[in-house]
């Protein structure tokens, strides 16, 4: 695997970090009253950080197979269970723990593979 195409990977799993940080955003505006500026707040995040995703994501896509790329979306379920610890005190079980390895050992799997080795322009 070429360094490019770590470093774009790499970018894909921060950028993948950032779009599953609107979850947290998401859960705290459920916790608010509707329209107050709290929620207003996190709603404005969210969509902030969805728009930087969006344009992020654009990027990925120019310099990665989407088969490679979308593979890779699945360890926001990582992030989900780090943030969920993180942020809202949630129980990381072993049954959490085993699910996240299978998420990762897929992704990883798929992308040395060779999964989706076209060329892309």
């Amino acid at each position: 695997m070429d360094k490019t195409k770590v470093k774009t990977l790499f970018g894909l799993h921060l950028l993948l970090m950032v779009y599953s940080m609107s979850s947290i955003c998401s859960k705290m505006a459920a916790g608010s009253e509707f329209l107050s500026f709290r929620f207003c707040l996190f709603y404005a995040i969210i969509i902030a950080l969805l728009g930087l995703y969006a344009i992020g994501w654009q990027q990925v896509i120019k310099r990665l197979p989407l088969t490679v790329a979308f593979a890779n979306k699945s360890v926001t379920v990582v992030w989900g269970i780090i943030w969920g610890f993180v942020f809202f005190q949630e129980k990381i079980t072993i049954g959490k723990i085993v699910g996240a390895l299978f998420v990762i050992a897929g992704v990883i799997l798929y992308v040395r593979d060779g999964a989706g080795e076209e060329e892309t322009p």
